[in-house]
C-alpha cells in the first residue's frame, strides 16, 4: 500500500514559489528548500523532481495565481481602454511600493537570471509575456472597435509596447528609490493611448 503525503503538495510549492521568488534561482539551496518546506530532500525530489524541476512548478504555480487577475481586468464588459490603463498603472504601483520592491516580479527575475542560459525557464517566461501581450491586444483591438482607439493606432505594436514598459518597469523599479522614475514612464506611455 502507497504510503500517503504528510504534506499539503499545493501548500509546500506555494512556500517554495515564495522562497525562490525572494531569493532567487541560484541563491536558493536544496538545504534552504528543505528548511522553509519542513519536508525531507526525499520527499521534495519525489513530488516534484530536483530544484530545477522544483522552481519550473513554482514558476506555472506564479501564473497560475496572477494571470486569471489579468484577465478578469482586461476582459470585463465596457470601455477598454481604462482597464488597460488600469493594468498599466497597477503594475506602475507594484513596481514602485517599497513591500514588493525587495522581490520584484517572478517573471522578470526568472527572465533576467535564467532565462539567458535555461531553455526552459526561457519559454516559460516567453509563455507568460505571449499571455499578457495577447492579453493587451485584445483589450486594444475592442478598445478601438469601441471608437476608444484612434483608427489608424496598432493594437498588436500597442501592446508590444506595453508589454516592454511593464516588465521595464519591475526592473527599474526592484533598484530605484525614485517611484516617481516608473509613475512617470507609465503616465508618459499611456499618453499614446490618447
Amino acid at each position: 500500500m502507497a504510503r500517503s503525503k504528510e504534506f499539503d503538495p499545493d501548500a509546500t510549492l506555494d512556500a517554495a514559489l515564495e522562497l525562490f521568488w525572494r531569493r532567487g534561482y541560484e541563491a536558493t539551496s536544496m538545504a534552504d528548500l528543505v528548511e522553509r518546506l519542513g519536508i525531507g530532500r526525499a520527499s521534495i525530489y519525489a513530488t516534484y523532481g530536483n530544484k530545477h524541476d522544483l522552481y519550473l512548478k513554482a514558476l506555472e504555480r506564479y501564473g497560475e495565481t496572477r494571470d486569471p487577475l489579468l484577465l478578469r481586468e482586461l476582459s470585463q464588459p465596457g470601455p477598454a481602454l481604462p482597464a488597460v490603463r488600469a493594468v498599466v498603472r497597477r503594475f506602475a504601483a507594484e513596481a514602485a511600493a517599497d513591500d514588493s520592491r525587495a522581490r520584484g516580479c517572478f517573471i522578470t527575475n526568472t527572465a533576467a537570471e535564467l532565462a539567458p542560459h535555461d531553455a526552459a525557464a526561457a519559454r516559460r517566461v516567453e509563455l507568460s509575456w505571449e499571455h499578457l501581450e495577447t492579453l493587451l491586444h485584445s483589450a486594444l483591438v475592442r478598445a478601438q472597435a469601441q471608437g476608444e482607439l484612434p483608427p489608424h493606432r496598432e493594437p498588436r505594436t500597442l501592446a508590444r509596447m506595453l508589454l516592454v514598459l511593464m516588465q521595464g518597469l519591475r526592473v527599474v523599479g526592484k533598484v530605484s528609490a525614485d517611484p516617481a522614475r516608473v509613475r512617470e514612464a507609465a503616465e508618459q506611455a499611456l499618453a499614446i493611448l490618447e
